[in-house]
């Protein structure tokens, strides 16, 4: 895994748990109707008009490439990664349906990990059902999410801050190392041009206390925008660019294999709809 670097000694706050079982990836508030959209191998719903923390849905997902899930269109609901407690809705922009959640985890001095962020990965569910024609049947998961990372599909990753002391200088330092790594990847040479435009976006001003939202989105035409907390810090127009960035959450490799399984899930779900 590539590592986050920090230039500060760590204290790590324990993180907020919600009451859930280690058995499911996330929770999920929505209303339970409409569109079906696979979010992982287990997950539960929690309905906003349900009362009380404790409630367990009797979903659980014996197949993991077919699971589905209703959730209504555009539905009011919230989903929670549950190690840190951090809340992702469950739609964005109206069509960006959250299709896994996951965390970035720091290892400190070999001795334990810390949770750095959570995140949520979205993708465009009318763009992901054009791509349903190319799939007389449903292909392996590899050719799929090489499909994703190639087509104009529009996606979010949606990272939410959870260890109360990260730097800008620390988050702009990790992307130099993890984004710059995946443009090697898919290029064969090191782009520092195009990694210092990415990376000079996140300037030493902003501050990142704890449950601030950074979001990577992929628009139209490969622009990728960058926004902290709401607030538009840049855009990109690169192919390339979107591909690495895209790369370390749903790649071969990425940053946590469980919140890849879910995506998957989703999109098996959209592609078949």
């Amino acid at each position: 895994m590539v590592s986050l670097r920090f230039p500060f000694p760590f204290a790590p706050r324990q993180p907020i748990r919600p009451n859930s079982s280690p058995h499911f990836p996330f929770v999920a508030a929505a209303a339970a109707a409409g569109i079906g959209i696979g979010v992982g191998l287990s997950i539960y719903l929690k309905s906003a008009k349900q009362a009380g923390p404790n409630h367990q849905s009797p979903w659980r997902w014996a197949s993991p490439m077919w699971a589905s899930l209703s959730l209504a269109e555009g539905a009011a609901g919230t989903l929670v990664e549950p190690k840190t407690g951090a809340s992702f809705p469950s739609v964005l922009d109206g069509t960006r349906r959250l299709l896994g959640v996951g965390v970035r985890k720091k290892n400190v001095f070999g001795l334990k990990n810390i949770d750095v962020y959570a995140f949520g990965i979205y993708a465009d569910d009318n763009d992901v059902k054009k791509l349903s024609e190319k799939y007389s049947e449903l292909k392996e998961n590899k050719e799929v999410i090489a499909n994703i990372l190639d087509q104009d599909v529009r996606m979010t990753v949606r990272l939410q801050i959870v260890y109360g002391r990260l730097s800008i200088r620390s988050v702009r330092g990790a992307f130099e190392e993890s984004v710059g790594s995946r443009l090697r990847k898919f290029s064969g040479s090191d782009n520092k041009e195009l990694l210092q435009r990415f990376t000079s976006v996140f300037k030493n001003e902003i501050k990142l206390p704890r449950g601030s939202l950074i979001d990577l989105s992929k628009e139209q035409g490969f622009v990728l925008q960058m926004k902290i907390d709401g607030k538009d810090i840049g855009t990109i127009q690169s192919k390339l660019l979107c591909q690495a960035v895209f790369d370390l959450y749903i790649g071969e490799d990425p940053f946590d294999k469980r919140a890849k399984e879910d995506f998957e899930l989703g999109l098996a779900s959209l592609l078949n709809c």
